[in-house]
């Protein structure tokens, strides 16, 4: 069996939602007894055959699962993320927003600060309260510190090249300046990086056009789902490489810094602080609810 024996009888509880469009198959697992393999994961995420998403949320209590249970003091709820492909990924900003707002309409959290653990470390988190007309109130989250490594990077698409700023935020990325969003071709493969071996374990490559003073647009390519409307820690990687490139560095000015980033499923709003944390703001939404067949689950 795919999951254990509470969802044998009646199938697996899901949810689905998105963040700018960037979407996901959410699993409740409060208790930690779902069993979800890469396959299982990958035919979830199926966008024909499955309910189509890309990624995977599965909501488990820190102290149930095993690579997070050290965290359980300061976050009751881990986010194990998956790729569309079933891989497992460490961060996830879109998601994290989507995870949120799941724990505040099953009324396992409320709104105000809220701590996630995620294979990157916690994350702190903020609900927005509703507006007066009920549009749901946007949530930011602390995505951490970005880190620069160093070393030149190369991204190609076709017989294009260009020079790319290495970033990570807790998961790896490669953020190229273009002159056309166009010139990133059709992302259903994952753009060449140089030199062999930069990423040993795939990255998320983001191309960025200029949109006006600090605005800028972007496709992205993630790593295991292939381009996406949206991408949170690729928009926090554009940020802080668009602000090096601009000269702009927060722990040297003494002021925080604040770019919007337009992505093909909506804006995001990513703030550096002084002390170089960065804040990511954005929606989050959920859409539906319902049960996977059983039957379905089970098979191959």
């Amino acid at each position: 069996m795919t999951t254990a024996s509470p969802t044998e009888q009646r199938g697996l509880p899901f949810l689905k939602g998105h963040g700018a469009e960037n979407d996901f198959v959410i699993v409740p697992d409060p208790d930690g007894r779902v069993e979800l393999p890469p396959a299982t994961v990958a035919r979830l995420c199926d966008r024909r055959a499955g309910i189509g998403g890309d990624g995977l949320l599965r909501v488990v209590r820190s102290a149930l699962h095993p690579e997070a249970a050290a965290m359980a003091g300061e976050a009751e709820w881990f986010m194990d993320y998956r790729n569309g492909d079933g891989s497992i990924a460490e961060m996830c900003g879109n998601g994290i927003r989507v995870f949120a707002r799941y724990l505040l309409r099953a009324g396992l959290a409320g709104s105000g600060d809220l701590a996630v653990a995620t294979r990157a470390g916690i994350r702190r988190v903020h609900i927005a309260k509703d507006a007066a007309d009920g549009t749901p109130g946007d949530i930011t989250v602390d995505m951490g510190r970005a880190h620069l490594p160093g070393g030149e990077v190369t991204v190609s698409v076709g017989a294009r090249a260009w020079r790319a700023r290495n970033v990570s935020m807790g998961n790896p990325h490669a953020v190229a300046f273009v002159a056309d969003l166009e010139h990133a071709g059709s992302l259903l493969a994952a753009p060449a990086t140089a030199p062999e071996g930069a990423y040993p374990h795939g990255v998320n490559v983001e191309f960025v056009v200029d949109r006006g003073p600090r605005h800028v647009a972007v496709r992205v390519h993630e790593r295991g789902s292939g381009e996406t409307r949206a991408c949170g820690t690729g928009a926090c990687a554009v940020m802080v490489a668009a602000a090096r490139r601009d000269g702009i560095d927060p722990a040297v000015t003494g002021s925080p810094a604040t770019y919007t980033v337009d992505m093909p499923g909506g804006q995001l709003v990513i703030t550096e602080r002084v002390d170089g944390t960065v804040e990511m703001t954005g929606p989050a939404v959920i859409v539906a609810e319902g049960l996977v067949d059983p039957a379905w689950l089970d098979k191959e």
